[in-house]
């Protein structure tokens, strides 16, 4: 490690790979599909493929096109311009030019190819000009288990030890706590463990430590969620700013994810309301409504489609929304027939953006598990959708899900990419033993993380390589490396410094996981009848009460649609503007022993009559008991309005009982009254990055702008991430932050300083040579900009960054 260099300086990034390229290039390769496959088809498999395998070169399929000729290797990896395929294509000489017959490739079609090999000749995954053998299977599959040995009793364990042992290979090394802590924490809740934490661990001596600590993560509902939902937000391109959500051809699914994921929904329910939406959470459904003119593959079903099969299923239906798929067996009718499930109207097929004349007949994939009755209105059509694609007959939609959560925990999927379910597995039945376990556990999702985290497998080293690892004949050896998500990076700077911003960006109502008196009851919308309110009517709603005693703590948490003012014994306490967001309001010191007296003046706003209300809801304590006071038909409603100090100016003749009302158009308010009040208890934890709009720094670690559908993030260090890791400024102004934050604690000794850096980002003490040059860097009286120098170079290790 290396801290001489200042952080504000144009630092250099000497970034240990580490597995993992440094460097990925800025210019965009040929598209594969489009632009390179359809060149070789046309000119070069009528003779190296099939059978017909001329000079022993076969393009069948990535393995054998890298295999080459009897003349070599026709890619010459070291020097792309060299390579045999370039000289074949390119060359005047007719009687050596490939194809030999025809005019070849035009200037054109060679440099899309010359561009391809400079790029890594990078193939798509699953491709193959010769059609393979494998097919997934549809149904589900529990397969045998193979005995345990050395007490191996997980699952996962015994299929993975049998599998390395028929092939000779050694179970990788097992993980030592510490390592365990900081990756089962980064993987479950995306947060590094704090201290206090790591050393408890550590000195704890119980056989079930782990399995103890797995289900205590699982158990985190905020910290789980606020994790997951980056991971769901990419995969069902849903976001808080971007392309659509202004213009309305966009809609959020923020509120209903969040609270899918704190709940635990279980999967099969969590695919249903997504595939036959309720309305608060037809945004995935509804994809984006692109202004202008939009390719035949872009309209708003085809989305559909293809965001369906992609998500849900693992499927690559883009392809085969403009032609029969060149990656796998799907054909454009059948992309079609899922769009036309969704569409309103009858859809015209088009091949290519070309009319072909066709209408599509809605249809699903798999016609062997039932079929969707096309004359039935778009709404049933979809709920016949959903139950297809959760059929406990399915097998594809559990073994889909668990892939994701596998690759996402261990590196690598059991199938690879992803999002190429039509490509075979590397262990067929580890792959269908966890789907047929979610669906054994009730779609649970948490317990296969679980089952996941505690097996030996995930328990054990990562796998080790110089160079990026070859997907082809790939063989488990271990988890991957991975590196931090651009959420888990910026929290962890937040986290160990103690910067997190205050406010969040997602339309989301959080919830705290301390302890607290809980809420027992839940607070009514409140006016002085049921009638349509005229714009700018108010009215006085009123509660009195008794205490005993002054409360040693008080809260409120009130709204109004549209605003309010709220007075407590003649002091005006706070009011709001929006119902939307309700409003925060202390009471201690405005409560006394005796008669109390709340007065809530509600405003209507609107352009017309429309409905009203105001919502109002209190936690008192003294000593160890708790008390509420919330808004309910026991409260007073009068049309006079109070002075500015919240009296009148003779007392109101015409108290009446306030009116509750329904609460549809504010369900989401009620809510939030109500996690907000707990939060005034029981303070909401650190502001996550999942639930903050993008910004560049986030933007170059990795985040995408989900406009399209994210299952993966690149592992490559890009260029221009390296720059931003150097000197962004963003990045620059988060360790300034960071480093007052941290100084303003008042370390006792710059020793001291560095040993918490060192533990909460790498969960452990430094050693000698690392302290030696951190307090060669921050002296005995650390400034702010020493301090920023030390943190940019803890950031910037390969230990922190990738999670081993």
């Amino acid at each position: 490690m290396t801290l001489s260099q200042p952080a504000s300086r144009n630092r250099l990034v000497a970034y240990g790979t580490c597995g993992f390229a440094l460097f990925s290039s800025l210019a965009a390769a040929p598209d594969f599909v489009h632009e390179v496959a359809p060149i070789l088809k046309k000119h070069c498999t009528e003779c190296h493929t099939a059978t017909k395998k001329k000079a022993g070169f076969s393009m069948d399929t990535e393995e054998s096109f890298r295999a080459g000729s009897e003349n070599g290797a026709v890619v010459d990896a070291a020097h792309p311009e060299k390579s045999l395929l370039l000289e074949l294509i390119s060359t005047d000489d007719e009687d050596v030019r490939m194809p030999p017959k025809g005019k070849g490739l035009n200037d054109e079609q060679v440099e899309v190819i010359r561009a391809w090999l400079a790029e890594g000749a990078k193939w798509e995954p699953g491709f193959a000009f010769k059609k393979p053998a494998y097919e997934p299977p549809l149904r589900p599959r529990n397969p045998e288990l193979p005995a345990a040995v050395d007490g191996r009793t997980n699952p996962i364990d015994r299929i993975i030890d049998h599998y390395l042992a028929q092939k000779n290979a050694p179970r990788p090394a097992p993980l030592d706590d510490t390592a365990f802590i900081r990756r089962v924490h980064l993987d479950l809740v995306g947060l590094l463990p704090d201290v206090e934490t790591v050393r408890t661990f550590a000195a704890d001596t119980s056989p079930d430590k782990r399995e103890k600590l797995v289900d205590t993560l699982l158990a985190d509902k905020t910290a789980y969620t606020e994790h997951w939902l980056t991971f769901w937000n990419d995969l069902l391109r849903n976001d808080y700013a971007g392309t659509g959500y202004i213009d309305g051809g966009r809609k959020q699914i923020s509120g209903w994810l969040y609270q899918a994921l704190y709940d635990n929904m279980p999967y099969d329910q969590f695919v249903r309301q997504l595939v036959a939406p309720t309305a608060e959470s037809e945004g995935f459904a509804d994809g984006i409504k692109w202004r202008g003119s939009v390719s035949a593959a872009q309209i708003t079903p085809m989305q559909y489609a293809q965001s369906v099969g992609q998500t849900f299923l693992g499927i690559n239906l883009k392809c085969a929304s403009c032609h029969d798929s060149f990656v796998d067996r799907w054909k454009l009718s059948e992309a079609y027939g899922l769009a036309a499930i969704y569409s309103d109207e009858q859809l015209e097929m088009f091949r290519c953006d070309k009319p072909t004349g066709k209408k599509a007949e809605p249809a699903w994939l798999f016609p062997e598990l039932g079929s969707v009755d096309a004359s039935l209105p778009r709404a049933e059509r979809l709920k016949q959708l959903a139950a297809l694609i959760t059929h406990p007959e399915n097998g594809r939609t559990p073994r889909a899900v668990t892939n994701r959560l596998w690759q996402r925990l261990m590196g690598r999927g059991i199938v690879h990419p992803v999002d190429a379910m039509q490509s075979a597995p590397w262990n067929e039945d580890l792959l269908d033993f966890l789907g047929a376990n979610l669906a054994a556990n009730h779609q649970d999702l948490k317990q296969t993380l679980r089952l996941i985290c505690l097996s030996q497998a995930y328990q054990s080293k990562s796998e080790s390589f110089e160079e990026a690892p070859k997907e082809l004949d790939y063989v488990y050896k271990g988890p991957r490396p991975k590196r931090l998500t651009a959420e888990e990076f910026t929290d962890a700077i937040w986290q160990i410094c103690g910067t997190a911003p205050g406010k969040i960006d997602a339309p989301v109502t959080r919830h705290s996981t301390a302890d607290g008196p809980g809420i027992s009851q839940t607070a009514a919308w409140l006016w002085s009848d049921l009638a349509e309110v005229p714009a700018g009517k108010k009215i006085t709603l009123r509660k009195n009460f008794q205490l005993a005693k002054v409360p040693d703590f008080a809260a409120a948490v009130a709204s109004a649609d549209n605003s309010f003012e709220l007075y407590v014994n003649g002091t005006k306490a706070g009011e709001g503007t929006s119902w939307e967001d309700p409003t925060s309001i202390p009471l201690n010191g405005l409560l006394k022993s005796g008669q109390n007296e709340v007065l809530f003046v509600v405003t209507n706003g609107g352009a017309g009559p429309n409905p009203a209300g105001g919502i109002f809801h209190a936690l008192l304590k003294q000593g160890d008991k708790w008390a509420e006071i919330a808004s309910d038909t026991g409260w007073e409603a009068t049309a006079e309005i109070p002075d500015a100090r919240g009296r009148f100016k003779s007392p109101p003749r015409d108290w009446k009982p306030a009116v509750a009302i329904a609460a549809n158009p504010w369900a989401k308010a009620t809510q939030q009254v109500s996690a907000r009040l707990a939060a005034t208890v029981t303070p909401l934890p650190m502001v996550r990055a999942s639930l903050l709009k993008s910004d560049l720094l986030m933007r170059t670690l990795g985040r995408p702008n989900r406009e399209q559908i994210v299952s993966t993030r690149p592992t490559d260090l890009a260029t221009l991430e390296a720059m931003d890791l150097n000197n962004g400024a963003i990045l620059d102004m988060r360790l300034a932050e960071g480093a007052k934050a941290l100084l303003d604690r008042k370390f006792a000794s710059s020793a001291a300083l560095a040993s918490y850096v060192w533990q909460a980002a790498l969960a452990r003490d430094p050693t000698p040579e690392e302290m030696r040059l951190a307090l060669t860097l921050l002296g005995t009286k650390p400034g702010v900009t020493a301090t920023q120098d030390f943190l940019w170079g803890i950031f910037m290790l390969p230990e922190f960054q990738i999670v081993r």
